[in-house]
């Protein structure tokens, strides 16, 4: 565990990093895995802290002096023991499991009974499932400057864990940094790429490192030099982020993360690889290209896309039969299938809202507003397309062809990424619908993404693509957020609610209730939670409603009050999508009770610590251990917020529900299911955005659309504001 990894920027310990490493090696070490633990972090800890010391104990004339550096070896001997006293509240009063502390300097390593001895003190250690810390002891270096002197057996924590790899036998080495691993340069340039697996006769001439670690010794440089040392001597080794979600997992997972090094590794370099960075650049100039036509040639590519769709039908339907077949031989849940699957009529529906929308006006250039500046001076405030998207989708094949359609009519460049369980599906559906779009355009404005191994590359090129859009599960969601810095339009998860008031028509009632949950399940706009006044209780009606769910097939479960009143089973949480017929249901004494449970629990708050889920309890346990403030990379508020609605003959109950549940969608009298882009009248959605900046609700082209200035004027020049009468008057657009 790299300085970078320990600490934060200004120097203090990074809690929360270190709290998900040692859950990480906690459940690793449940799993059976020996995991040795070689942490650095101790001189930098131990100088923050002595500069502390310092400061207290000066007084003012003595903080007026020139101030004396640390002595390395002094920090070293106070760092280390804050390092340990944290990982040893971690480990056993947090975690449960016991740690070993093992100072070494590398003079140990000359002395032939030291390494013998080292090896059966691990080895006892691992037999007790003890996690054994090592760490240079730079307190009692031989070393002049352990800190900056580099020779020696081993020169930094680096070459430590290497030379213990090694001595000890590991079966793999994983070397965490603060950086996703080796790139082919500086991470920070947009250029360079990760090296996935690392090769030493392509890559070793070719990479450029940027500047050394902002605390430790070496940096990237460092930790390469210690992973072709122990690779090339028979020890796996893998550089990846520590501050990844559970990175350390997802390696012994065989996930391709970070970059393998490997005597090997030369047999397996892929002889091409896929240049995500081309596809982005070729995304935007040929959207550049699309939105240089007119409206009627942008239209005519929607309305020969729709062609294609319906002349390729057959087709479509064997290779998505294809994918459903291996999905269900595959063991998925019914859900996910029941959303991969293009039931009969799907593909003339799509076409049909491809034709809805070429026919829709056109929405790239119109003029928003216009100001007369001054005399001869026109400000027009125009739409126009947000640059190039990445769509990560999961399962439904028909969200491609959405998708795809209203970036054309947006004239937005797209890249595309559904799920593996609808590989072939999606391969059609590009391929015919590419193969409509003209030549002055190309086919590269919509590129398909194979391989979910270059999403982290493509979510690096904030200087290509302007917007990514996850449609799927919360941990879709969460996981795009943590891993770049372009704009994410997300989704959360779709706990729709639907109140039933005690002045509901119940007949109503009933019609809407079950259309909200057996019309589509699966789908995100589908009840999942089912509200009664109290009052339906005792009149029985809300005894007919369940019998009407459960007739046609829903299972129930119910909250505290409804599982003990109706006998149901309780729900293990108010927050869960079912995607399924089954649905919750409790019991409200009110509106105002109906709009704090929606409010309450179609939120989910969660702490998200350096991208690992830890416990408030943990993080209180941190806390109240060493009074530093936690750090948190982010704290997510994982918010349904989706479509709510009430069924009430009630006027002023429905306007107080109307205006004060806050979800993207809120509905009278209306099943949950209208919310959708084709129902509203976009002609087709993106996705449905629970986001509250830029977009909410059903996304249809405008939400793809951003704005432009348009200043129109005959030789005017500020000089000072002196010469120009500014008027500021709107004019009518069509002026």
């Amino acid at each position: 565990v790299g300085t970078a990894v320990v600490t934060r920027n200004d120097g203090r310990l990074a809690l929360g990093r270190l709290g998900a490493l040692c859950e990480q090696i906690k459940e690793l070490n449940s799993q059976g895995y020996e995991i040795i633990l070689v942490s650095s972090g101790a001189v930098g800890l131990g100088r923050q802290r002595l500069r502390y010391r310092r400061l207290v104990n000066s007084s003012f004339a003595d903080l007026q002096k020139p101030q004396v550096e640390l002595d390395g070896k002094a920090c070293a001997a106070v760092g280390q023991n804050s390092l340990m006293a944290l990982y040893d509240t971690l480990f056993s009063e947090v975690l449960d499991i016991s740690s070993a502390q093992l100072l070494v300097t590398d003079s140990d390593f000359r002395d032939r009974d030291f390494r013998k001895q080292l090896n059966e003190t691990v080895k006892s250690l691992l037999s007790l499932k003890v996690i054994p810390i090592f760490n240079e002891n730079d307190a009692v270096s031989t070393r002049k400057a352990p800190y900056e002197d580099s020779s020696g057996i081993f020169w930094d924590n680096d070459s430590l864990a290497a030379l213990l790899a090694l001595e000890l036998k590991a079966d793999l080495l994983v070397l965490l940094s603060d950086v996703e691993g080796l790139y082919s340069g500086p991470p920070s340039d947009p250029k360079s790429k990760l090296i996935h697996t690392y090769v030493k006769e392509k890559h070793q001439g070719e990479i450029t490192f940027g500047d050394k670690s902002r605390v430790g010794r070496g940096g990237m440089t460092a930790k390469v030099k210690a992973a072709v040392n122990a690779a090339y001597a028979g020890i796996p080794v893998v550089i990846t982020s520590g501050s990844a979600p559970e990175n350390i997992i997802r390696v012994l997972q065989g996930q391709k993360i970070g970059t393998l090094f490997h005597q090997d590794a030369h047999l397996w370099e892929p002889t091409k690889e896929v240049d995500t960075r081309e596809m982005a650049v070729a995304a935007r100039d040929s959207s550049r290209r699309l939105q240089a036509l007119s409206s009627q040639e942008r239209k005519k590519i929607l309305l020969d896309i729709a062609d294609a769709l319906e002349a390729n039908e057959k087709l479509i339907t064997v290779e998505n039969e294809a994918d459903v077949a291996a999905a269900q031989q595959a063991g998925y849940e019914k859900s996910l299938i029941s959303r991969l699957a293009l039931k009969p009529g799907k593909i003339a529906s799509l076409a049909k809202s491809i034709r809805v929308l070429a026919n829709m006006e056109d929405p790239i250039g119109r003029v928003l507003k216009k100001t007369q500046l001054a005399d001869g001076l026109i400000l027009e405030k125009t739409s126009s397309p947000l640059g190039v998207l990445l769509i990560v989708f999961e399962s439904r094949p028909d969200a491609l062809v959405q998708i795809a359609s209203l970036a054309i009519r947006s004239g937005n460049g797209l890249l595309l990424k559904g799920g593996k369980e609808a590989k072939r599906s999606n391969a059609i559906l590009h391929k015919v619908i590419t193969e409509a779009i003209p030549d002055i355009v190309g086919g590269k404005v919509i590129g398909l993404v194979t391989s979910r191994d270059e999403i982290p590359d493509l979510l690096k090129l904030d200087d290509v693509i302007d917007l990514v859009i996850p449609r799927g599960s919360n941990k879709l969601v969460s996981q795009i957020k943590s891993s770049t810095k372009i704009p994410v339009l997300g989704h959360a998860d779709g706990i729709c609610h639907v109140y039933v008031d005690k002045s509901a028509n119940m007949d109503m009632a009933k019609r809407v209730v079950l259309d909200a949950k057996i019309d589509y399940p699966a789908a995100c706009n589908a009840m999942e939670t089912l509200l009664v006044h109290k009052d339906l209780v005792t009149n029985g009606a809300l005894n007919e409603l369940i019998v009407d769910l459960r007739i046609q097939g829903v299972t129930l479960y119910g909250g505290p009050r409804a599982s003990l009143l109706m006998n149901i089973p309780q729900a293990r949480s108010f927050h869960h999508e079912y995607n399924s017929m089954e649905c919750t249901v409790e019991i409200v004494d009110n509106v105002a009770a109906a709009i704090d449970h929606i409010h309450h629990h179609g939120r989910h708050v969660i702490f998200f610590c350096r991208n690992l889920f830890v416990c408030n309890s943990m993080c209180r346990v941190l806390y109240d251990c060493f009074h530093e403030p936690m750090d948190m990379n982010c704290l997510l508020l994982f918010c349904s917020a989706h479509t709510d609605c009430i069924i009430t003959e009630d006027q002023e109950t429905a306007e107080i529900f109307l205006h004060q549940v806050d979800s993207a969608a809120v509905f009278h009298n209306a099943s949950t299911r209208f919310c959708d882009g084709a129902r509203f009248g976009l002609g087709a959605e993106v996705g449905i955005s629970t986001s509250r900046i830029h977009a909410r609700g059903p996304v249809g082209v405008e939400g793809l659309l951003t704005t432009r200035w348009i200043l129109k004027g005959s030789g005017q020049v500020v000089d000072g504001d002196k010469g120009v009468i500014y008027t500021h008057k709107d004019i009518p657009i069509n002026s």
